[in-house]
């Protein structure tokens, strides 16, 4: 056990006392997150040159609504209270069909948008205030370079429907008074559930679920142990293989046993892997309290998280040094490297179907496959929904065995792999080396 630790120490200091450490812990947040490091950077800078919109109405009772709606919105929305403009202006210009047809009128408009002389032109079906008359006539379409993510197509969308919305009642006879009563919209506001207070036996009434919480916190779980599983079990391979090609690996067995020098190897991975998540938690802790969200920091989850992140990082970094000692060469150990990250992205594909829907039979069965556990268990765990209690502590049980069945299978294939020279990595090979030695 002794030798262990040393070789364990010796593991961790030489990861953790280097500046590439200190770099990984900094620019590895930085890669995964970018993209929403980049919304929040760039989510107000806009383009805010008019945009030209140009309006084919067929119904002819759309055009001049839309045209009011456009210089509302020029007035009353471009700027915010400090003066700064922080939307385009809308210019609408209307387009009378002309006796050659729509056609090349709508050729002529897409070759504006392309010049960057109009932005976008709209055609309104002629049937759009009845759609149940003529269906094939009731349309609205938006023509834009980028028309599917154009937020100007969403604003557009809602003011043709208000003024159909508007005709449609006057023609019922609805008094126009009692239009804005008819028309307001509520937002749904997402919820909790209610629960019973304890201490005294009260209703607590139900809080506000916040996007921050209900996504935001089990993506940022999940994102910190896929890293970590990243920087403390996935280089084991890599640093196993070279040892072996440099004879480092014959003159520590000298002194250790195979399993020895393994289990060093796999707990001064373990010790960097919770070096970093102590840092990680505590910034994110900090950051959330920093921008007034502490009551969505679920606390109960970090005993779940080390004690998920430590199993796993055993479980894999045994395979992974397993495998690094079949290796003699990089291509070798690149071969092996994507199917030993099968268990850390098979969850990674999955983050969005299970953060939506935790307690689905998908999300529950992914979660008590052992090699799958510590991620997709943490993910649930860190969502808002309430997981059935025996969940997380059978996904834990199955974890503890498969870890240890890890550790023995490794073990066993690292003392004939380690010493065993020019013979490349074979699946039958490894699987008899476990039972036969």
């Amino acid at each position: 056990m002794r030798k262990i630790f040393r070789i364990m120490k010796r593991e961790y200091i030489a990861a953790v006392h280097t500046k590439g450490f200190i770099i990984g812990l900094v620019i590895a947040p930085i890669i995964m997150g970018g993209g929403f490091i980049a919304l929040a950077v760039f989510k107000d800078r806009v383009d805010t040159n008019e945009k030209v919109i140009a309006l084919i109405d067929h119904s002819g009772v759309v055009s001049e609504a839309v045209v009011e709606a456009a210089e509302v919105h020029n007035q009353d929305y471009l700027f915010d209270e400090t003066g700064k403009q922080i939307r385009p202006a809308y210019k609408m210009e209307v387009v009378e069909v002309g006796p050659e047809g729509v056609g090349p009128q709508k050729l002529d408009l897409s070759d504006r948008v392309r010049d960057g002389r109009l932005h976008a032109f709209v055609e309104v079906g002629p049937g759009v205030l009845h759609p149940g008359d003529d269906p094939m006539a009731a349309h609205i379409t938006y023509h834009a370079e980028n028309a599917a993510l154009d937020d100007i197509r969403g604003w557009l969308d809602r003011q043709v429907n208000a003024r159909l919305r508007e005709l449609r009642l006057k023609e019922a006879g609805v008094d126009a008074s009692l239009m804005g009563d008819i028309l307001s919209w509520i937002e749904t506001e997402p919820m909790g559930l209610l629960s019973r207070d304890e201490a005294s036996g009260g209703i607590r009434d139900a809080t506000r679920s916040s996007e921050a919480r209900a996504f935001g916190v089990p993506f940022f779980i999940v994102m910190i142990m896929f890293l970590i599983t990243m920087m403390g079990a996935v280089p084991l391979l890599q640093a196993v293989m070279e040892e072996k090609n440099q004879r480092i690996a014959e003159v520590m067995l000298g002194s250790v046993k195979p399993f020895e020098f393994m289990m060093g190897k796999v707990l001064g991975g373990v010790g960097v892997s919770m070096t970093a998540s102590v840092v990680y938690i505590a910034a994110g802790v900090y950051a959330f309290r920093h921008f007034e969200l502490g009551n969505t920091i679920p606390y109960s989850l970090v005993a779940w998280f080390f004690t998920f992140m430590f199993l796993n990082i055993v479980m894999l970094g045994s395979i992974l040094a397993a495998l690094g000692s079949t290796c003699n060469d990089a291509k070798e150990a690149q071969s092996v490297t994507m199917p030993a990250m099968a268990p850390l992205m098979v969850p990674m594909f999955t983050i969005v179907p299970i953060a939506t829907a935790p307690l689905s039979g998908f999300a529950t069965g992914l979660s008590l496959i052992p090699f799958f556990t510590p991620i997709v268990m943490t993910l649930r765990l860190g969502t808002t929904a309430t997981i059935p209690a025996w969940q997380p502590w059978v996904g834990l049980a199955g974890v503890v065995v498969f870890a240890l069945l890890a550790v023995w299978a490794g073990g066993r294939i690292f003392r004939v792999g380690i010493l065993m020279q020019g013979k490349p990595p074979h699946l039958p090979s490894m699987i008899r080396w476990i039972f036969r030695g």
